[in-house]
């Protein structure tokens, strides 16, 4: 089974990080977080210390399903092998997906370019080249994935699954979560 693998930057939003790894695994996905720090303690936004499951230089990125950037902090635009490999994965028309602040790598990547994308009131100026949809909780748009902020974590998390998964399986998994 491939892996869809999450990264933890510090000061990564923890809502949009832990509550889309736990509905991931709620569909019995195969989920690693990954730390893009020295260490595979990474501190959230609210100062929430989270161990992650690997250090980036451990990833087999020739098993990743998709990558998902969780929001929180504009310092994954930072991180230089985090984005090479985003962006090569990408390019190949594999999934990636990120919420809130997150898209502006993929924007700066030039991965949005003519594409259809959200992300947190305020970013949108990085979405360059996107047909920004700024109204909607999470738009799929071919391979990339893009959603607006913490609130709406659990309809990116599900939208991910559906995609990952099938419908059906996310229609099992937002019952059990008791989200109509």
């Amino acid at each position: 089974m491939k892996t869809i693998f999450v990264f933890l930057m510090t000061g990564f939003e923890e809502i949009e990080a832990l509550g889309t790894i736990d509905v991931l695994r709620r569909a019995d996905l195969n989920v690693k977080s990954v730390s893009l720090t020295e260490s595979k303690q990474v501190v959230s936004s609210h100062q929430v210390p989270v161990v992650a499951d690997l250090m980036f230089d451990e990833v087999d990125f020739s098993t990743a399903a998709m990558l998902v950037l969780p929001g929180g902090t504009p310092k994954y635009s930072e991180h230089e092998g985090m984005k090479k490999q985003v962006l090569a994965f990408a390019q190949k028309g594999e999934k990636v997906a990120a919420i809130c602040a997150s898209p502006m790598v993929l924007g700066g990547l030039g991965l949005l370019e003519g594409k259809n994308a959200t992300c947190y009131p305020g970013f949108e100026q990085y979405l360059t080249g996107a047909n920004l949809q700024t109204d909607k909780a999470v738009v799929v748009d071919g391979n990339i994935t893009t959603g607006r902020g913490p609130g709406l974590t659990i309809d990116f998390a599900l939208q991910l699954v559906e995609i990952l998964a099938g419908k059906e399986k996310r229609d099992a998994v937002a019952g059990d979560l008791l989200v109509k």
